[in-house]
């Protein structure tokens, strides 16, 4: 079967790299892909939100399944255009994709399904959402109600923070419409899981959990990203845990999605925070994670692409996944200034002697090929991915692989994993 993958970072590299692997595939086409998924399969120059020319293609190249990568082109309803063409897709409707596309929407949902998730209020007013703020005592968080590249979320311990966070997210526009509403919780205390599940409208299928690390700096300090690393498995997530997950979040919303006339399928990620009264939802995505994705899929052993026809063939209770019992670690490596202003087209060296290293994969995110050499094209320019041992393993071999590559204004985190390792401790 011929495959047509959309998308171009760390997540679409490490998809690539798992369905190449699959004994089901024909040929794969990355759309528009990087240099990494070049080497997986056929990248092709049609951009991730040009629904009609990915429709074309696949019709053209008779293509059996597309899988969406990133939230934008499911939020404008490719996995729609693609059935209405005939053509399996990989991911919810645009209506199910809402459930991230709308963060409004997914709390009104979960207050419909009654979901334990952070006490909070819809705002698509300033002055209205300034003095809800300002009547708060306590630390809040503020969302930008849209999509915002996983970088619309500020956490404040004082309030007077958390008026001038709303301040730049409606008046200042920093993330576009994304900023409409915004929504205005609770700051919630914890540890973080990511929990991934595959989903059939039916079935639901829960994938090795992990965590990510959100802020830039080491400690969890700085500004949010769309993630500075993440490992597998998450040791603060159990197997009664996990249970009580499936059990008190997961089977609601998909149950709630259903009744809401809105069935989902693809990947459902819930954002979980461990609290001392339980887990309890910070949020929804429609995607699989990034760079969650990166040591989830290391350490998959079964076919990627099979669970993935499973899915939209509504048949996931037919499939067992395997997994590699060791822990896998992912770390990114960033452009100087990110996530704020960073340059381009800074040259990279030391790729080959990573990849030389023992169960370690660079997944490109960020890069370009230009004149022969392989440059940074965004923020997050690479996911450095291991897998060892045990998790103290996976951290120093992902940091010895890091150590090889270099490019001007290289930055990274140097406390991935550190979490788990004191749980393991």
């Amino acid at each position: 079967m011929d495959v047509l993958l959309i998308g171009s970072g760390g997540r679409e590299h490490a998809i690539a790299w798992k369905l190449a692997q699959s004994k089901k595939l024909g040929k794969l086409y990355i759309a528009p892909g990087n240099p990494g998924t070049a080497k997986c399969g056929e990248n092709i120059p049609i951009g991730v939100n040009d629904i009609e020319k990915l429709v074309d293609f696949a019709k053209q190249n008779r293509i059996g399944l597309a899988v969406v990568g990133p939230e934008d082109p499911l939020a404008a309803g490719v996995v729609d255009a693609f059935e209405a063409a005939g053509i399996k897709a990989f991911g919810p409707s645009g209506p199910a994709a809402q459930l991230e596309a709308d963060k409004a929407f997914a709390k009104q949902l979960m207050r419909s399904a009654a979901i334990s998730a952070a006490e909070g209020r819809i705002f698509d007013r300033f002055s209205d959402a300034k003095a809800y703020i300002a009547s708060r005592d306590e630390a809040v968080v503020v969302k930008a109600a849209g999509l915002a590249k996983g970088k619309g979320v500020f956490v404040c311990d004082d309030p007077a923070d958390g008026i001038l966070a709303a301040e730049k997210i409606m008046c200042d526009k920093t993330f576009g419409s994304a900023g409409d509403k915004i929504i205005v919780e609770d700051k919630l205390l914890g540890e973080e899981a990511s929990i991934l599940a595959l989903v059939d409208g039916r079935n639901i299928y829960c994938l090795e959990s992990s965590q990510d690390h959100k802020p830039i700096g080491d400690g969890d300090t700085g500004p949010n990203t769309g993630g500075m690393g993440a490992y597998s498995p998450a040791p603060v997530v159990t197997e009664p845990l996990m249970n009580k997950i499936t059990r008190e979040i997961l089977v609601p919303i998909v149950d709630g999605m259903n009744r809401n006339d809105t069935p989902y399928k693809g990947v459902l990620y819930a954002g979980v925070m461990i609290t001392g009264g339980g887990p309890r939802v910070l949020e929804f995505n429609v995607r699989f994670g990034d760079p969650e994705t990166q040591p989830i899929l290391m350490r998959l052993k079964s076919d990627l692409l099979e669970a993935c026809l499973a899915v939209c063939d509504g048949k996931l209770d037919k499939i067992t996944l395997k997994w590699d019992h060791r822990p896998a670690v992912c770390v990114v490596m960033a452009s100087g200034g990110y996530p704020g202003d960073y340059e381009k087209g800074k040259i990279i060296t030391g790729l080959d002697e990573a990849d030389k290293i023992k169960d370690v994969v660079v997944f490109h995110a960020g890069t370009a090929e230009k004149d022969g050499d392989i440059v940074t094209n965004g923020g997050r320019v690479l996911g450095v991915t291991a897998l060892g041992k045990t998790i103290s393993e996976a951290k120093a071999r992902a940091y010895e692989a890091v150590d090889k590559i270099k490019f001007d204004g290289a930055y990274c985190r140097r406390d991935i994993a550190d979490k788990a390792i004191r749980i393991k401790n």
